[in-house]
């Protein structure tokens, strides 16, 4: 698959999907319905769109994490990381604050900053400085 660049951000076109893994040197803007079949390194920041799909783990500076999103590994991000509705990630690491919006499953959180959490999702262990269970603002 062919990416685009603008500096130091790539762009993959809109529904492509990659058979192997991905290493990624700058930020990464993902558009909707991208899969990947392998592994995700970008050593920027990245930009997951909806229905999207990763095989394997993500690792990241820092992630936003489209609605209708499937992981199947592990999520490393070395900042913050907003998962938006719906997604489902097995196990995120942080190295700042986690956002989970509503209808996320996920398994262990560990964080060094504070979980967030808004609505209800379904989650396995939340660690972090505090977590924070505010109501959805969409509702």
């Amino acid at each position: 698959m062919k990416i685009y660049r603008d500096g130091d951000t790539f762009i993959a076109p809109k529904g492509s999907y990659f058979e192997g893994n991905v290493k990624i040197n700058g930020n990464f803007i993902v558009p909707p319905c991208t899969h990947f079949w392998g592994h995700l390194a970008v050593d920027g920041n990245l930009e997951l769109g909806p229905h999207s799909s990763v095989r394997h783990n993500v690792t990241c500076r820092s992630a936003v994490i489209g609605a209708d999103t499937k992981i199947g590994g592990p999520v490393n991000v070395g900042g913050d990381i907003t998962v938006c509705d719906n997604a489902i990630i097995p196990l995120i690491n942080a190295g700042g604050d986690v956002i989970l919006r509503p209808g996320v499953e996920i398994g262990d959180v560990k964080s060094n900053g504070t979980i967030f959490i808004f609505g209800k999702v379904k989650s396995g262990k939340l660690l972090g400085r505090q977590v924070k269970v505010l109501r959805d603002p969409g509702v």
